[in-house]
Parts: structure tokens; C-alpha cells; sequence
């Protein structure tokens, strides 16, 4: 499901950006005396909003991946909370339960590590592609 919406995300971002790029070269078609050294400017802008849109492309890949980890890994714990109840005495129960706690705490803190690295990745990438572009 989540591949139809990113493709249909990148086709639509494509065709943005195709329409843009035949707008700006029919716009500047009809100035008088503009420079074809402009119209670079115009490429330059069209490579970014590309890698931009592929950026974000992936930035979106990730994230999906993470959410569909943390709801697989949360469907994992809720089934085992229900087995809980299967305890014959309050010492198992006592047990098994802390046993979940541990898991569902350990699971949650490696998920927020994980977003939290890839976010910092995001961060850089984004940071070296801007200041690339700026130079």
C-alpha cells in the first residue's frame, strides 16, 4: 500500500517538475534579450528541486520502514501482554510482566535510537546538499 502512495508521490513530484521546467522555458522565451547564461540558472534550479524531490523521496522510504518496524514490534507485545493472563500464580505474573516491560522499554529505546541516527543522516545529507548547491 505504502508503495502505490511513494510511487504515485514521485510521478506527481516528476510531472511538477516537468511542468515547471516547460513553463520557465516558454516564460523566458518571450522576454526580449534574455541571455541563454540565464536559463542555467534555471537548470541549476530544476538539478536541485530533482535531488531535492529524491531526498525526499527517501527521507520517506525510512521513515515508513521505522513506523512498520515499531508497529510490527507493538503488535508482538500486545500478544504477549495477552499471554500474561495465562500466569497460575502472582509470582509468574509478577515475572512475565516484568519480563514485558523490559522488552517493550528495549524495544522502544532501540526505535528512538534508530530515528534519531537517521534523522542526524537526514540532517547532514540535506546540510552537504544545500552548501554543495550553494557553491
Amino acid at each position: 500500500m505504502f508503495e502505490q502512495v511513494f510511487e504515485s508521490l514521485k510521478k506527481s513530484t516528476e510531472m511538477s517538475l516537468q511542468f515547471q521546467q516547460d513553463a520557465f522555458k516558454k516564460w523566458t522565451s518571450l522576454w526580449p534579450g534574455f541571455a541563454p547564461t540565464q536559463t542555467r540558472a534555471g537548470e541549476q534550479a530544476q538539478k536541485f528541486q530533482k535531488k531535492w524531490a529524491e531526498f525526499y523521496e527517501d527521507a520517506l522510504k525510512r521513515q515508513r520502514e521505522t513506523l512498520e518496524t515499531q508497529f510490527k514490534a507493538g503488535l508482538k507485545h500486545i500478544e504477549e501482554a495477552f499471554h500474561i493472563a495465562e500466569s497460575k500464580d502472582p509470582v509468574e505474573l509478577r515475572t512475565k510482566t516484568i519480563e514485558l516491560w523490559q522488552k517493550v522499554f528495549e524495544s522502544m529505546h532501540k526505535s528512538y535510537e534508530g530515528q534519531m541516527r537517521d534523522f542526524q543522516a537526514l540532517v547532514t545529507r540535506w546540510t552537504e546538499m544545500v552548501t554543495k548547491e550553494a557553491a
